[in-house]
């Protein structure tokens, strides 16, 4: 395949975000599932995990400068960026003064939740931090997997965080990853979420393989290109049960919630029926748009995409703008759609779903081709379910009418 002919005569610079890893892969939980952890030992020789200040600027001068956009978002994650503490973040929003010009800078932070307490919640507040909080459902389905590194629950500190935030008025979101224990409470999980006020929820697939012998044996998860002795790991997500929790919580949400309660995943199907991109990487005809930067300033392809082979190159030796924009990134990004195998082409929910995230797509179609989402069987459930109540959204907002008029029409017609 000659990617990179294909590659050069489309090239135009993209915008491009970045998720920051300030800490590494550093935290303070040990969650069963979670893929970042082992990522510390790419820097074996490491003691000190914490972005230097001189990092830190350096990065905040060349993602600003790069950006075209009126406004720009830093999303900080880890590992657990709470670590940090508070005057970390005060540096960082000195720095983000300092090249902001005539921009609008704002920022997001994803945190387990657990270090959560009145003066973090009142910084974010002051400052406008967007904040995700990490939590898994009722306190047994939260602690089944989300537990501290000595093995202790975590639970009602992520409650108690949350319960903070609100106190504090601070914007947050809920991140819930969809494991193999929790797929089977859909709407135990979804009652739960609205009892605690998350009127904005993401839902995360867990899907991850395991090498057993691999190259470098500190880094045992591996990525979509083989080997072939990878397998997927226990705790994550099957497919069919994965279709049906999505389904469950949407036919409880489209009759009771539409205009209070948000789920990403629904908005952003929608969006496809409107014309517009769906909003999600995952589910974008091409990625290589978000990059991932470490403590240390080294950027890989993606969060998703920490691995040797997916290194672009260090900040001090090479602009982020140059990096991000390079033949071997955009090539990474163009192979998302150029490797999609033909039964994913033919598929009548291309638009929605566009082989979803390269990561997951080791499974070989019915006519051999390699490259079909672990998820295939779950998205197609899922969106063949739900085509008809989208088609009615979407014609209600084509027309300036409410989307909410939807929770009438699904009671009426058995959804």
């Amino acid at each position: 395949m000659n990617t990179s002919k294909t590659f050069i005569a489309s090239f135009t610079p993209k915008p491009f975000s970045m998720i920051a890893k300030p800490i590494g892969a550093v935290c303070n939980l040990n969650c069963t599932y979670c893929y970042y952890l082992e990522k510390k030992n790419l820097y074996s020789e490491t003691k000190n995990f914490k972005m230097s200040d001189e990092v830190l600027e350096e990065f905040t001068r060349q993602f600003i400068q790069s950006q075209a956009l009126e406004e720009i978002n830093f999303v900080w994650q880890g590992g657990e960026p709470l670590l940090l503490g508070i005057v970390f973040y005060e540096k960082a929003l000195f720095f983000q003064n300092k090249y902001a010009g005539n921009k609008t800078i704002t920022n997001s932070i994803q945190t387990n939740g657990t270090l959560l307490n009145e003066e973090w919640c009142k910084f974010l507040n002051c400052n406008n931090f967007l904040t995700g909080i990490s939590i898994d459902g009722t306190e047994k389905i939260h602690n089944h997997f989300r537990i501290t590194n000595d093995g202790s629950p975590t639970f009602h500190k992520v409650l108690h965080g949350i319960n903070l935030l609100k106190k504090y008025k601070v914007e947050f979101n809920t991140l819930l990853t969809v494991n193999a224990y929790n797929v089977d409470f859909p709407l135990e999980i979804y009652h739960f979420l609205k009892s605690i006020d998350s009127h904005f929820i993401q839902f995360i697939p867990v899907v991850e393989r395991i090498v057993n012998d691999s190259e470098n044996e500190a880094i045992k998860l591996t990525n979509s290109s083989l080997p072939e002795n990878a397998r997927v790991t226990e705790w994550s997500v099957n497919a069919e049960k994965y279709g049906k929790f999505l389904i469950e919580i949407f036919n409880e949400w489209v009759v009771n919630d539409v205009g209070e309660f948000f789920v990403q995943l629904f908005d952003s199907t929608l969006a496809t029926y409107l014309g517009l991109p769906s909003g999600i990487c995952m589910f974008q005809p091409e990625c290589g748009q978000a990059g991932a930067i470490e403590f240390n300033g080294d950027v890989y392809s993606c969060d998703h995409f920490v691995f040797p082979q997916n290194f672009l190159g260090n900040i001090f030796t090479k602009n982020l703008n140059d990096l991000m924009n390079s033949v071997s990134q955009q090539i990474f990004g163009q192979n998302k759609f150029l490797t999609l195998p033909q039964k994913c082409k033919n598929c009548n929910f291309l638009k929605q779903c566009f082989g979803e995230c390269p990561k997951k797509r080791f499974l070989f179609a019915e006519n051999g081709e390699y490259g079909l989402n672990y998820l295939c069987e779950a998205y197609k459930m899922f969106f063949s379910h739900t085509a008809p109540v989208m088609r009615f959204m979407a014609n209600e907002l084509i027309n300036r009418r409410a989307p909410q008029n939807v929770m009438y029409w699904a009671r009426n017609n058995g959804n």
